[in-house]
C-alpha cells in the first residue's frame, strides 16, 4: 500500500511523465488524422462463415502430467473436429512425420498435405523451431506446431472443401507468420490464392479469408489518439484500412510490416512473412462500441472485396454472444475447441490410465496421488 506521505511524491513524478511525453500524443494525433476521412461505413451482406480455433494447450491444467502432454485439436464453428491427436515435448519428430505421410511420402492429413504442397517432406524441414534433438527444442515448439496444424486445416478447406455458398473464412489471429521456414509462408499464401480461384472458377463460389486479432499493439498504440480525433467515432458500424507506415512506426521487427508491396519497393528479398492488411472496424451503432483488428487477405485488398468482407463480418457480430459485436462464428468456434468439463475429465482419465498402465506394480501411487491436495497453497484464498 502506497503511504500518504508518498503520495504527494507520486502525483508529481506522474504528472512530469504525463507533461514530459505530451510530444508524444500530439505526434500520435498527426499519425491517426488522416484516417478520419477514410472511415467507411459498413452495409450487412450475407454469407456463410466459419472459423476455426485451435484448443489451447495452456489451459489443460491437468492434475500431474509428468510428460507434459498436449492435445493438438482444432475444430471448427460447425462443430466439425478437423484434427485430433496427442503430443508431448519430446514426441519425436519422425512419429509426427509418420503421421502425416504415407510411406510413399504422400500427405495423408491436412498438415502432410500442405507440407507436400510446399514440397517439404519432413517436418524439420517446416520450421526452425522443430529440431530432432530433443534437447535443442525451443520450449514453445509445441505451441508452433498447433499453429501449423490450424494453418494446414485453413489450406485444406479452401483447396479441397467444395462449397455451396459464398463464405468467409476468420482466423483466429492475424495472417503473418515467422514460424515458415524460408519462403514456405510465401508459397503457402500462393497455394491459398490458388484455391480461391479455383472455387470461383469451377464452383461459381467466392471465399475469403480473414483474421481477427485478440490483442493489437497498434490498436493500443492508437486508441486515445484516434478518439480525441473523432476517428470511427460515429453512429454507425465502420472500417478503415490501417496504412503500413503506421505498422512499422510500433511492431518491432519491420519485417511484420513489410508486405509485397513493400518488397517490391525495397527490392531485395520477397516478403516472407506477411500475408494480411491490417483494418480497424467497429459493428456496432455506437460511437462507443468496442474496435476491433482485422486483418484481411492481402488478395482481397481491392475495395469492393473489402466491403464485402466487412459486410460480412457484420451480419454475423451483430448477434454477438456472450460478446457483443465481436463475430458470432468465432465465439462458437472456441465454445466448442475449449477443452473443459466432461472432456477434460477424459483427457485426464486417459492419462491417467496411461501412467497407471506404465508403472505396473506402482501404479497404485497414482491413485494414492489423486486422492491428494495438489495445490495446497490456494487454501490461502479460502
Amino acid at each position: 500500500m502506497i503511504e500518504p506521505e508518498s503520495l504527494e511524491t507520486l502525483r508529481s513524478a506522474v504528472r512530469d511523465c504525463v507533461a514530459g511525453d505530451q510530444t508524444v500524443l500530439e505526434q500520435l494525433r498527426a499519425d491517426i488524422r488522416p484516417m478520419r476521412s477514410r472511415v467507411r461505413h459498413i452495409k450487412p451482406r450475407s454469407a456463410t462463415a466459419v472459423s476455426l480455433v485451435g484448443t489451447d494447450g495452456g489451459n489443460n491444467q491437468l492434475r500431474f502430467d509428468p510428460f507434459l502432454l498436449q492435445l493438438i485439436r482444432v475444430v471448427d464453428s460447425s462443430q466439425n473436429e478437423h484434427c485430433l491427436e496427442a503430443i508431448s515435448r519430446r514426441t519425436s519428430l519422425e512419429v509426427l512425420d509418420a503421421r502425416h505421410f504415407t510411406s510413399s511420402k504422400q500427405g495423408k492429413t491436412a498438415l502432410g498435405r500442405m507440407m507436400e504442397y510446399l514440397g517439404v517432406d519432413t517436418i524439420e524441414q517446416l520450421s526452425p523451431t522443430f529440431r530432432r534433438n530433443v534437447d535443442d527444442r525451443s520450449s514453445s515448439w509445441v505451441q508452433v506446431y498447433r499453429e501449423m496444424t490450424e494453418w494446414a486445416v485453413l489450406f485444406s478447406l479452401v483447396r479441397e472443401n467444395k462449397w455451396g455458398t459464398d463464405t468467409i473464412f476468420l482466423f483466429d489471429g492475424d495472417l503473418r507468420s515467422k514460424m515458415f521456414k524460408l519462403n514456405l509462408f510465401a508459397k503457402f499464401r500462393k497455394g491459398l490464392d490458388e484455391g480461391i480461384r479455383r472455387q470461383f472458377e469451377r464452383n461459381r463460389r467466392r471465399l475469403y479469408v480473414a483474421g481477427i486479432l485478440k490483442h493489437s499493439r497498434i490498436l493500443e498504440t492508437y486508441r486515445l489518439a484516434m478518439a480525441l480525433e473523432g476517428v470511427m467515432r460515429v453512429a454507425y458500424p465502420c472500417y478503415v484500412d490501417v496504412p503500413r507506415d503506421l505498422e512499422r512506426k510500433v511492431f518491432r521487427w519491420k519485417e511484420n510490416a513489410r508486405d509485397d508491396e513493400v518488397a517490391a519497393q525495397e527490392g531485395g528479398e520477397e516478403n516472407k512473412f506477411v500475408g494480411g492488411r491490417l483494418y480497424f472496424c467497429k459493428f456496432g451503432g455506437s460511437p462507443n462500441d468496442p474496435i476491433w483488428a482485422v486483418d484481411i487477405l492481402d488478395s482481397h485488398s481491392d475495395p469492393e472485396q473489402v466491403d464485402a468482407i466487412f459486410g460480412y463480418l457484420f451480419t454475423d457480430a451483430i448477434d454477438g454472444f456472450p460478446i457483443p459485436y465481436y463475430p458470432q462464428c468465432l465465439q462458437r468456434a472456441h465454445e466448442h475447441a475449449a477443452l473443459v468439463d466432461f472432456d477434460f475429465e477424459i483427457l485426464q482419465d486417459e492419462i491417467t490410465k496411461a501412467l497407471r498402465g506404465a508403472l505396473g506394480e506402482k501404479g497404485t501411487v497414482i491413485d494414492e496421488l489423486s486422492l491428494q491436495e495438489s495445490d495446497v497453497a490456494t487454501r490461502r484464498y479460502g
